[in-house]
């Protein structure tokens, strides 16, 4: 009932009550009136009475239904009130996106439910301790290489992120603080992105282009610590860590092919023109089953404009490499700075496996073509091969890699458990290698010499891997040293030594 109709019943209720009083006043006059007359008078007084009752009955029911009115505040509040602030809006709360947390052979990985987005963190520290046994009184022609450092440094001591994004996204960031020969400040190791389009993976930033079987592999599974010497030469001619590149690669079952294009390397010293590159891989696995594995493979690059390190010209390239150990960082054949046009090489790979059982090898040819050579100057050729074995005592195999097309660390049977009587996978490794920087070194005409001599190593090793995570190698190397000064002395840089080695790592 509204506030009207309420105020009506009252003024309703008010007249009907003054009605009543004025006829009790009038039978309370001294004139008194007939029976009859009387009679009707209290029956209608009655009936009122009973009407009035209901109409009260009636407005306590409207009452106690109708709303409360509210005062309207006074006119000063009206003026001064500052206006209510507009309620907020009400947001539905969206609940943060499902993700699982695992740890797979030591790597910690955070992913969506749907596997869209993934994170793994990883690490590596490879820890050498090396002892060099050399002869003593050897030349002063011969520099630094006259003593080697016997002592302890970290190889590699690497952290970093990889995973995925969108599903079909890979990307890498990698941190390296190890160094040769002395521990090194922390450095842009590799930071990439790769899309997959099956059978297509195209990847563009700072990594280390396909160009090898041994380049392939990862050193963390490696037979050796170190790659064989010209393998790592090679490597770092066109390819190799922290190279800028965009690199396409498909592959089957049996048969990989990648393709790319490099620049500089992160880190690297600013020249006037950066180095520009191309280098392809070539894998066909014609055979590979439980027993055996027959690879096949072809490598190449090509340095079409070498680094340019002067104003109006200048376009050194120099080869060298260390022996294949790294505790003392000293080269000890080169061929010094040859002024080149273009560079190219190319690489022949073959490994056999059978059960427990590896042999692989590599043998790489390389071209310089100088830039402005005099007459008679001939352009040098230059190359080296290597062949190595793995034998895994406890019978795992070493396993190959599908991406790579290359061989990883043998699968371990039975972790390191002396208490159940589980001792890992042992292999014993051997390898010889051959690294060739001469060129008609014997030549009349000095300036076609390159005398950077021949660098032979005989290496023999044992591998112990306690689990997935861990590994410790045993290596004694032999290194012999067949080298004319490149001054036109008649005082050789030749030199035979030999080196112990352990290796303890840790990587996952």
């Amino acid at each position: 009932m509204t506030i009207n109709r309420l105020a009506s019943r009252m003024a309703l209720l008010a007249c009907v009550s003054t009605l009543a009083m004025a006829g009790h006043a009038q039978a309370q006059t001294p004139a008194t009136p007939a029976p009859g007359d009387q009679q009707a008078r209290i029956e209608a007084l009655e009936a009122q009475l009973k009407f009035l009752q209901q109409q009260i009955n009636d407005l306590k029911a409207a009452s106690a239904a109708a709303p409360v009115p509210t005062a309207a505040p006074a006119p000063a509040q009206i003026a001064t009130a500052a206006p209510a602030p507009a309620p907020a809006p009400k947001v539905a709360a969206s609940p943060l996106p499902a993700a699982t947390v695992s740890i797979a052979a030591g790597r910690p990985t955070i992913a969506s439910t749907d596997g869209a987005f993934t994170a793994t963190l990883h690490g590596v520290m490879q820890l050498d301790t090396a002892h060099y046994f050399q002869d003593k009184g050897l030349p002063a022609v011969i520099g630094n290489g006259r003593d080697l450092n016997s002592g302890s440094n970290f190889r590699r001591a690497r952290l970093g992120l990889d995973g995925r994004f969108f599903k079909n996204f890979d990307y890498s960031i990698l941190l390296d603080f190890g160094g040769n020969g002395t521990d090194g400040p922390g450095m842009l190791q590799e930071l990439f992105v790769q899309y997959n389009y099956a059978p297509f993976k195209v990847r563009i930033g700072a990594f280390a282009p396909n160009v090898g079987l041994s380049d392939a592999a990862s050193q963390n599974s490696s037979l050796f610590p170190e790659r064989a010497a010209i393998a790592e030469m090679v490597r770092g001619l066109a390819a190799a860590d922290r190279r800028y590149g965009l690199q396409v690669q498909t592959s089957g079952e049996n048969w990989l092919l990648s393709a790319a294009a490099t620049g500089g390397k992160s880190g690297d010293a600013q020249t006037f023109d950066e180095q520009q590159a191309y280098v392809g891989r070539a894998a066909f696995a014609p055979i590979k089953n439980k027993t055996w594995l027959l690879h096949l493979g072809a490598n190449a690059g090509y340095i079409a404009t070498p680094a340019q390190t002067a104003v109006g010209g200048g376009y050194p390239l120099t080869l060298t490499e260390r022996p294949e150990l790294r505790v003392d960082g000293t080269t000890l054949v080169s061929t010094g700075a040859i002024d080149a046009k273009n560079l190219r090489h190319l690489g022949a790979e073959l490994a056999v496996q059978r059960e427990n059982l590896l042999i692989q090898a590599e043998v790489f040819d390389i071209a310089i073509e100088r830039r402005n050579a005099a007459a008679g100057v001939s352009d040098p050729k230059f190359g080296g091969w290597y062949i190595e074995s793995g034998w895994v005592l406890t019978g795992e195999s070493r396993r190959y890699n599908a991406a790579t097309f290359a061989f990883d660390a043998p699968a371990i049977a039975h972790p390191f458990d002396p208490k159940a009587g589980k001792w890992g996978a042992w292999e014993l490794a051997a390898r010889y290698s051959v690294l060739d920087l001469n060129h008609h070194e014997t030549a009349l005409l000095a300036a076609d010499r390159v005398r950077g001599g021949e660098q032979t190593i005989w290496s023999a090793g044992l591998n112990w891997f306690p689990n997935s995570v861990t590994k410790f190698s045993l290596d004694y190397l032999d290194v012999d040293i067949d080298r004319l000064d490149p001054a036109g002395g008649v005082v050789p840089l030749s030199q035979g030594y030999q080196a112990v080695n352990l290796r303890s790592q840790f990587a996952f």
